[in-house]
Protein backbone atom coordinates (compact mmCIF):
# COMPACT_ATOMS: atom_id res chain seq x y z
CA UNK A 1 0.00 0.00 0.00
CA UNK A 2 1.01 3.44 -1.00
CA UNK A 3 1.02 5.97 2.15
CA UNK A 4 1.07 9.38 1.85
CA UNK A 5 4.09 11.26 3.19
CA UNK A 6 3.61 13.79 5.55
CA UNK A 7 6.22 16.66 5.26
CA UNK A 8 8.66 16.85 7.93
CA UNK A 9 9.34 20.87 10.03
CA UNK A 10 10.83 22.68 6.60
CA UNK A 11 11.44 26.32 8.43
CA UNK A 12 15.20 25.33 9.75
CA UNK A 13 15.94 24.57 5.45
CA UNK A 14 16.51 28.47 4.59
CA UNK A 15 20.00 29.86 4.52
CA UNK A 16 19.51 33.48 6.06
CA UNK A 17 20.24 35.85 3.55
CA UNK A 18 23.62 37.36 5.24
CA UNK A 19 25.17 34.18 5.20
CA UNK A 20 26.19 34.55 1.52
CA UNK A 21 28.62 36.89 0.93
CA UNK A 22 29.75 38.12 -2.88
CA UNK A 23 32.85 35.95 -2.64
CA UNK A 24 30.98 32.91 -2.22
CA UNK A 25 32.14 30.82 -5.08
CA UNK A 26 36.05 30.82 -4.24
CA UNK A 27 36.20 27.14 -3.08
CA UNK A 28 37.53 28.57 0.46
CA UNK A 29 34.17 30.78 1.06
CA UNK A 30 32.20 28.09 -0.21
CA UNK A 31 33.58 25.53 2.06
CA UNK A 32 32.63 28.03 5.07
CA UNK A 33 29.00 28.61 4.08
CA UNK A 34 28.31 25.14 3.57
CA UNK A 35 30.05 23.89 6.89
CA UNK A 36 28.00 26.97 8.52
CA UNK A 37 24.56 25.59 6.34
CA UNK A 38 25.12 21.83 7.63
CA UNK A 39 26.19 22.24 10.90
CA UNK A 40 22.40 24.17 10.76
CA UNK A 41 20.08 21.97 8.54
CA UNK A 42 22.34 18.76 8.73
CA UNK A 43 19.37 17.30 11.16
CA UNK A 44 16.55 18.60 8.82
CA UNK A 45 18.43 16.53 5.46
CA UNK A 46 18.75 13.60 7.61
CA UNK A 47 14.93 13.50 8.73
CA UNK A 48 14.13 13.70 4.88
CA UNK A 49 16.28 10.98 4.52
CA UNK A 50 14.79 8.75 7.27
CA UNK A 51 10.80 9.88 5.86
CA UNK A 52 11.69 8.57 2.73
CA UNK A 53 13.27 5.26 3.49
CA UNK A 54 10.63 4.24 6.03
CA UNK A 55 8.30 4.59 2.89
CA UNK A 56 9.29 3.62 -0.06
CA UNK A 57 7.59 3.03 -3.56
CA UNK A 58 8.46 0.68 -5.91
CA UNK A 59 9.26 1.68 -9.92
CA UNK A 60 6.96 3.84 -12.04
CA UNK A 61 4.75 4.05 -7.94
CA UNK A 62 7.16 7.07 -6.52
CA UNK A 63 3.48 9.16 -6.64
CA UNK A 64 3.51 10.14 -3.04
CA UNK A 65 7.58 10.23 -2.75
CA UNK A 66 7.77 12.63 -6.00
CA UNK A 67 4.83 15.01 -4.36
CA UNK A 68 7.16 15.09 -1.39
CA UNK A 69 9.73 16.16 -3.22
CA UNK A 70 8.07 18.82 -4.88
CA UNK A 71 6.61 20.26 -1.66
CA UNK A 72 10.11 20.68 -0.36
CA UNK A 73 11.34 22.20 -3.15
CA UNK A 74 8.20 24.50 -3.65
CA UNK A 75 8.19 25.87 0.53
CA UNK A 76 11.82 26.60 -0.23
CA UNK A 77 10.47 29.26 -3.06
CA UNK A 78 11.39 27.16 -6.19
CA UNK A 79 8.73 26.06 -8.83
CA UNK A 80 9.39 22.35 -9.31
CA UNK A 81 7.19 20.51 -12.19
CA UNK A 82 5.91 17.01 -11.92
CA UNK A 83 6.43 14.88 -14.80
CA UNK A 84 3.23 13.65 -17.02
CA UNK A 85 2.63 10.67 -15.28
CA UNK A 86 3.33 12.44 -11.75
CA UNK A 87 5.65 10.62 -10.62
CA UNK A 88 9.41 12.11 -11.43
CA UNK A 89 10.13 16.13 -10.61
CA UNK A 90 11.88 18.74 -12.60
CA UNK A 91 13.52 22.06 -11.00
CA UNK A 92 15.32 24.73 -12.38
CA UNK A 93 17.13 27.03 -10.11
CA UNK A 94 19.22 30.32 -11.74
CA UNK A 95 19.03 31.78 -15.39
CA UNK A 96 21.19 31.68 -18.29
CA UNK A 97 22.37 29.71 -21.02
CA UNK A 98 24.74 27.29 -19.37
CA UNK A 99 22.74 24.37 -17.90
CA UNK A 100 24.49 21.92 -15.59
CA UNK A 101 21.87 18.97 -14.19
CA UNK A 102 22.01 16.91 -11.06
CA UNK A 103 20.33 13.81 -10.77
CA UNK A 104 18.91 11.56 -8.45
CA UNK A 105 16.60 8.43 -8.55
CA UNK A 106 13.70 7.82 -6.21
CA UNK A 107 12.48 4.45 -6.58
CA UNK A 108 13.47 1.40 -3.97
CA UNK A 109 13.75 -2.18 -4.44
CA UNK A 110 11.05 -4.97 -3.79
CA UNK A 111 12.66 -6.54 -0.70
CA UNK A 112 12.28 -6.64 3.10
CA UNK A 113 13.11 -4.51 5.47
CA UNK A 114 15.57 -6.53 7.97
CA UNK A 115 17.01 -3.47 9.96
CA UNK A 116 15.85 -2.71 13.39
CA UNK A 117 15.69 1.04 13.62
CA UNK A 118 13.16 2.92 13.65
CA UNK A 119 12.98 4.95 10.02
CA UNK A 120 12.38 0.75 9.20
CA UNK A 121 10.48 0.64 5.76
CA UNK A 122 6.62 0.83 6.70
CA UNK A 123 5.90 -0.41 3.48
CA UNK A 124 5.90 -4.50 3.47
CA UNK A 125 8.23 -6.02 0.98
CA UNK A 126 9.62 -2.75 -0.46
CA UNK A 127 12.95 -1.46 0.82
CA UNK A 128 15.82 1.24 -0.17
CA UNK A 129 18.17 -1.33 -0.39
CA UNK A 130 20.24 0.58 -2.86
CA UNK A 131 20.31 4.42 -1.41
CA UNK A 132 18.30 5.98 -3.47
CA UNK A 133 16.25 7.79 -0.37
CA UNK A 134 20.38 9.08 -0.16
CA UNK A 135 20.78 10.25 -3.42
CA UNK A 136 17.50 11.76 -3.22
CA UNK A 137 18.28 14.03 -0.45
CA UNK A 138 21.81 14.89 -0.89
CA UNK A 139 20.06 16.75 -4.66
CA UNK A 140 17.34 18.23 -2.35
CA UNK A 141 20.16 19.38 -0.22
CA UNK A 142 22.07 20.63 -3.14
CA UNK A 143 19.38 21.94 -4.52
CA UNK A 144 18.34 24.35 -1.31
CA UNK A 145 21.73 25.34 -1.27
CA UNK A 146 22.12 26.14 -5.08
CA UNK A 147 18.72 27.88 -4.47
CA UNK A 148 20.25 30.36 -1.93
CA UNK A 149 23.42 31.39 -3.82
CA UNK A 150 20.77 32.14 -7.00
CA UNK A 151 19.22 34.35 -4.62
CA UNK A 152 22.54 36.35 -3.83
CA UNK A 153 23.13 36.50 -7.43
CA UNK A 154 26.24 33.95 -7.06
CA UNK A 155 24.97 31.32 -9.36
CA UNK A 156 26.60 31.99 -12.99
CA UNK A 157 23.77 29.76 -15.10
CA UNK A 158 21.17 27.02 -13.90
CA UNK A 159 20.87 24.33 -12.28
CA UNK A 160 18.37 21.30 -13.35
CA UNK A 161 17.22 18.88 -10.76
CA UNK A 162 16.32 15.40 -11.87
CA UNK A 163 14.68 13.43 -9.40
CA UNK A 164 13.44 10.13 -11.70
CA UNK A 165 11.59 6.95 -11.25
CA UNK A 166 12.21 3.70 -12.02
CA UNK A 167 16.07 3.01 -11.93
CA UNK A 168 15.27 -0.51 -10.66
CA UNK A 169 13.26 -1.17 -13.67
CA UNK A 170 14.58 -3.14 -17.33
CA UNK A 171 11.75 -0.29 -18.43
CA UNK A 172 13.43 2.13 -16.33
CA UNK A 173 12.71 5.86 -16.36
CA UNK A 174 15.64 7.62 -17.27
CA UNK A 175 13.89 7.98 -20.69
CA UNK A 176 10.87 9.33 -19.63
CA UNK A 177 12.36 12.12 -18.30
CA UNK A 178 14.73 13.20 -20.82
CA UNK A 179 11.47 12.98 -23.03
CA UNK A 180 10.24 15.25 -20.75
CA UNK A 181 12.87 17.31 -21.13
CA UNK A 182 15.55 16.55 -18.65
CA UNK A 183 18.54 17.21 -21.05
CA UNK A 184 16.98 20.81 -23.18
CA UNK A 185 19.66 22.79 -22.99
CA UNK A 186 22.00 20.85 -20.68
CA UNK A 187 26.01 21.05 -21.02
CA UNK A 188 26.88 18.30 -18.62
CA UNK A 189 25.07 15.94 -15.97
CA UNK A 190 25.81 14.88 -12.66
CA UNK A 191 25.39 11.77 -10.73
CA UNK A 192 26.31 9.77 -7.66
CA UNK A 193 25.85 6.44 -6.12
CA UNK A 194 26.42 5.32 -2.24
CA UNK A 195 29.64 2.82 -2.67
CA UNK A 196 29.39 1.13 0.49
CA UNK A 197 32.88 -0.46 0.16
CA UNK A 198 33.90 3.23 0.52
CA UNK A 199 34.41 5.07 3.76
CA UNK A 200 32.43 7.70 4.58
CA UNK A 201 33.71 11.06 3.63
CA UNK A 202 35.66 9.61 0.63
CA UNK A 203 34.32 9.42 -3.04
CA UNK A 204 35.06 7.42 -5.69
CA UNK A 205 35.48 9.07 -9.26
CA UNK A 206 36.38 7.12 -12.74
CA UNK A 207 36.59 8.35 -16.19
CA UNK A 208 35.32 6.15 -18.62
CA UNK A 209 33.91 3.14 -18.45
CA UNK A 210 31.87 2.92 -15.30
CA UNK A 211 29.06 0.41 -14.86
CA UNK A 212 27.91 -2.33 -17.63
CA UNK A 213 24.84 -2.90 -19.73
CA UNK A 214 22.81 -5.29 -18.46
CA UNK A 215 20.38 -6.89 -20.92
CA UNK A 216 18.15 -10.27 -20.20
CA UNK A 217 17.72 -13.20 -22.39
CA UNK A 218 15.33 -16.30 -21.90
CA UNK A 219 15.96 -19.36 -23.52
CA UNK A 220 12.74 -21.67 -23.78
CA UNK A 221 13.34 -24.93 -25.06
CA UNK A 222 10.42 -27.55 -25.78
CA UNK A 223 10.15 -31.26 -27.74
CA UNK A 224 9.21 -35.00 -27.24
CA UNK A 225 9.90 -36.04 -23.51
CA UNK A 226 9.67 -39.40 -21.90
CA UNK A 227 11.54 -41.85 -20.17
CA UNK A 228 14.35 -41.02 -18.47
CA UNK A 229 15.90 -45.12 -19.17
CA UNK A 230 15.31 -44.21 -23.39
CA UNK A 231 16.94 -40.58 -24.05
CA UNK A 232 17.58 -41.05 -27.38
CA UNK A 233 13.36 -41.54 -27.97
CA UNK A 234 13.71 -37.83 -26.95
CA UNK A 235 15.21 -34.18 -27.20
CA UNK A 236 16.42 -34.74 -23.64
CA UNK A 237 15.69 -30.61 -22.45
CA UNK A 238 17.61 -31.07 -19.59
CA UNK A 239 20.31 -32.17 -21.34
CA UNK A 240 20.03 -29.37 -23.96
CA UNK A 241 19.59 -27.00 -21.28
CA UNK A 242 22.96 -27.73 -19.52
CA UNK A 243 24.57 -27.49 -22.94
CA UNK A 244 22.98 -23.80 -22.95
CA UNK A 245 24.24 -22.71 -19.66
CA UNK A 246 27.59 -24.19 -19.52
CA UNK A 247 28.92 -23.94 -23.63
CA UNK A 248 26.95 -20.22 -24.45
CA UNK A 249 28.46 -18.30 -21.64
CA UNK A 250 32.27 -20.32 -22.96
CA UNK A 251 31.57 -19.45 -26.32
CA UNK A 252 31.20 -15.68 -25.89
CA UNK A 253 34.74 -15.60 -24.72
CA UNK A 254 35.80 -16.67 -28.06
CA UNK A 255 33.63 -14.37 -30.07
CA UNK A 256 33.83 -11.51 -28.49
CA UNK A 257 37.31 -8.69 -27.64
CA UNK A 258 37.99 -9.77 -24.34
CA UNK A 259 38.31 -6.35 -23.66
CA UNK A 260 34.44 -5.76 -23.92
CA UNK A 261 34.12 -7.69 -20.69
CA UNK A 262 31.00 -9.48 -21.87
CA UNK A 263 29.67 -11.85 -19.32
CA UNK A 264 26.22 -14.21 -19.39
CA UNK A 265 25.25 -15.56 -16.34
CA UNK A 266 22.21 -17.43 -15.47
CA UNK A 267 20.45 -17.13 -12.32
CA UNK A 268 17.36 -19.37 -13.17
CA UNK A 269 16.83 -22.97 -14.64
CA UNK A 270 13.97 -25.23 -14.65
CA UNK A 271 13.26 -28.43 -16.65
CA UNK A 272 10.80 -31.12 -14.74
CA UNK A 273 9.59 -32.16 -11.67
CA UNK A 274 10.10 -35.90 -11.63
CA UNK A 275 13.50 -37.87 -11.40
CA UNK A 276 12.72 -40.37 -13.90
CA UNK A 277 10.76 -38.53 -16.42
CA UNK A 278 12.37 -36.33 -19.60
CA UNK A 279 10.10 -33.04 -19.58
CA UNK A 280 8.52 -31.47 -22.86
CA UNK A 281 9.74 -28.01 -22.09
CA UNK A 282 11.93 -26.26 -19.98
CA UNK A 283 13.48 -22.48 -19.15
CA UNK A 284 16.34 -20.83 -18.75
CA UNK A 285 17.41 -17.01 -17.78
CA UNK A 286 20.53 -15.09 -17.71
CA UNK A 287 21.95 -11.39 -17.23
CA UNK A 288 24.04 -10.27 -20.01
CA UNK A 289 26.36 -7.13 -19.04
CA UNK A 290 29.04 -5.78 -21.33
CA UNK A 291 31.17 -2.40 -20.41
CA UNK A 292 31.82 -1.70 -24.29
CA UNK A 293 28.66 -0.24 -26.09
CA UNK A 294 29.93 -1.25 -29.73
CA UNK A 295 29.68 -4.90 -28.03
CA UNK A 296 26.72 -4.25 -26.53
CA UNK A 297 25.12 -3.19 -29.78
CA UNK A 298 25.76 -6.70 -31.07
CA UNK A 299 24.80 -9.01 -28.41
CA UNK A 300 21.52 -9.87 -29.31
CA UNK A 301 22.10 -11.13 -32.48
CA UNK A 302 25.45 -13.24 -31.23
CA UNK A 303 24.13 -14.44 -28.63
CA UNK A 304 20.75 -15.89 -30.38
CA UNK A 305 22.74 -17.21 -32.86
CA UNK A 306 24.89 -19.04 -30.41
CA UNK A 307 21.97 -20.66 -28.30
CA UNK A 308 20.70 -21.75 -31.78
CA UNK A 309 24.14 -23.06 -32.96
CA UNK A 310 24.68 -25.38 -28.90
CA UNK A 311 20.79 -26.65 -29.57
CA UNK A 312 20.66 -27.38 -32.57
CA UNK A 313 22.47 -30.87 -32.42
CA UNK A 314 19.71 -31.91 -29.62
CA UNK A 315 16.30 -31.57 -32.02
CA UNK A 316 15.04 -28.72 -29.23
CA UNK A 317 13.12 -26.37 -30.38
CA UNK A 318 14.25 -23.31 -29.43
CA UNK A 319 12.55 -19.91 -28.59
CA UNK A 320 14.88 -17.07 -27.46
CA UNK A 321 13.44 -13.61 -25.91
CA UNK A 322 15.86 -10.96 -25.41
CA UNK A 323 15.30 -8.23 -23.16
CA UNK A 324 17.24 -4.92 -23.71
CA UNK A 325 18.28 -3.10 -20.43
CA UNK A 326 20.32 -0.77 -20.49
CA UNK A 327 23.64 0.76 -21.98
CA UNK A 328 27.18 1.12 -20.19
CA UNK A 329 27.94 4.29 -18.37
CA UNK A 330 30.53 6.08 -19.96
CA UNK A 331 31.75 8.75 -17.83
CA UNK A 332 32.96 11.90 -20.08
CA UNK A 333 36.50 12.82 -19.72
CA UNK A 334 36.09 16.89 -19.29
CA UNK A 335 33.18 16.29 -17.14
CA UNK A 336 35.04 13.88 -14.63
CA UNK A 337 38.08 16.56 -14.62
CA UNK A 338 35.70 18.82 -13.52
CA UNK A 339 34.27 16.74 -10.66
CA UNK A 340 37.39 15.24 -9.35
CA UNK A 341 38.84 19.61 -8.87
CA UNK A 342 35.31 20.19 -7.54
CA UNK A 343 35.68 17.25 -4.86
CA UNK A 344 39.26 18.26 -4.36
CA UNK A 345 38.09 21.32 -2.83
CA UNK A 346 35.14 20.14 -1.27
CA UNK A 347 36.00 17.42 0.90
CA UNK A 348 40.07 17.41 0.49
CA UNK A 349 42.11 15.95 -2.76
CA UNK A 350 43.12 12.68 -0.11
CA UNK A 351 39.55 11.65 -0.04
CA UNK A 352 39.08 11.78 -4.17
CA UNK A 353 39.79 8.56 -4.82
CA UNK A 354 39.50 5.98 -8.21
CA UNK A 355 36.28 4.32 -8.30
CA UNK A 356 36.72 0.45 -9.61
CA UNK A 357 34.57 0.22 -13.09
CA UNK A 358 31.33 -2.04 -11.65
CA UNK A 359 29.44 -4.95 -14.29
CA UNK A 360 26.26 -3.42 -12.24
CA UNK A 361 23.62 -1.61 -14.48
CA UNK A 362 22.88 2.12 -14.25
CA UNK A 363 20.29 3.80 -16.18
CA UNK A 364 22.22 7.30 -16.05
CA UNK A 365 23.65 5.57 -19.25
CA UNK A 366 20.88 7.44 -20.99
CA UNK A 367 21.55 10.81 -20.06
CA UNK A 368 25.47 10.47 -20.82
CA UNK A 369 25.09 9.20 -24.01
CA UNK A 370 23.19 12.46 -25.15
CA UNK A 371 25.11 14.93 -23.10
CA UNK A 372 28.83 14.83 -21.61
CA UNK A 373 28.22 13.27 -17.53
CA UNK A 374 29.64 11.63 -14.71
CA UNK A 375 28.86 9.40 -12.04
CA UNK A 376 30.17 8.83 -8.89
CA UNK A 377 30.67 6.81 -6.07
CA UNK A 378 29.91 7.92 -2.38
CA UNK A 379 31.10 6.49 0.62
CA UNK A 380 28.88 5.17 3.30
CA UNK A 381 30.57 2.63 4.90
CA UNK A 382 29.41 2.45 8.93
CA UNK A 383 31.97 2.33 11.00
CA UNK A 384 31.98 -0.53 13.40
CA UNK A 385 29.86 -2.91 11.35
CA UNK A 386 30.56 -6.30 11.86
CA UNK A 387 29.85 -7.90 8.44
CA UNK A 388 30.72 -6.68 4.71
CA UNK A 389 27.50 -4.43 4.06
CA UNK A 390 26.30 -3.96 0.26
CA UNK A 391 23.19 -2.76 -1.16
CA UNK A 392 20.37 -5.50 -2.76
CA UNK A 393 20.80 -6.55 0.61
CA UNK A 394 17.72 -6.98 3.24
CA UNK A 395 19.89 -4.93 6.23
CA UNK A 396 21.43 -2.44 3.94
CA UNK A 397 21.75 1.71 5.78
CA UNK A 398 24.43 4.11 5.46
CA UNK A 399 26.54 6.48 7.46
CA UNK A 400 24.29 9.31 7.17
CA UNK A 401 27.12 11.66 7.75
CA UNK A 402 27.62 10.46 4.23
CA UNK A 403 24.58 13.12 3.20
CA UNK A 404 26.84 15.95 4.18
CA UNK A 405 29.68 14.86 2.41
CA UNK A 406 27.43 14.47 -1.18
CA UNK A 407 25.97 17.80 -0.63
CA UNK A 408 29.60 19.47 -0.40
CA UNK A 409 30.75 16.98 -3.31
CA UNK A 410 27.48 17.99 -5.15
CA UNK A 411 27.62 21.78 -5.03
CA UNK A 412 31.07 22.54 -5.27
CA UNK A 413 30.61 20.31 -8.67
CA UNK A 414 27.78 22.14 -10.06
CA UNK A 415 29.51 25.73 -9.68
CA UNK A 416 32.28 25.02 -11.10
CA UNK A 417 30.77 22.91 -13.94
CA UNK A 418 28.90 26.26 -14.45
CA UNK A 419 32.30 27.93 -15.47
CA UNK A 420 33.57 25.10 -17.76
CA UNK A 421 33.51 24.38 -21.37
CA UNK A 422 32.48 20.74 -22.28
Amino acid sequence: MTRALTLPPLAPMAIESSSVTSASLHPAALRGQLDRWLAAHGNDLVAIRRHIHANPELSHHEFETASYVARILTAAGLAPRLTGRGNGVLCDIGRGDQVIALRADMDALPLHDAKNVPYRSTNDGVAHACGHDVHTTIALGAGLALAQLDEQGELPGRIRLVFQPAEESLNSGAPEMIAEGALKDVAAIYALHVGPWFKTGQIGVRSGAFTAACDAVEVRLSGLGGHTARPHLTADLVSALGRVVTEVPALIGRRVDSRASMSMVFGSIHAGDSFNAIPNEGVAKATIRVLSREAWLSAQDLITQLIHEVCAPTGAHVEVKYIRGVPPVINDRVATSVLSAAAADAIGADNVLEAEVSMGGEDFAYYVEQVPGTMFRLGTAISGYEGKMDIHQAHFDVDEKCIGVGVRTMVHTATQALRAEF
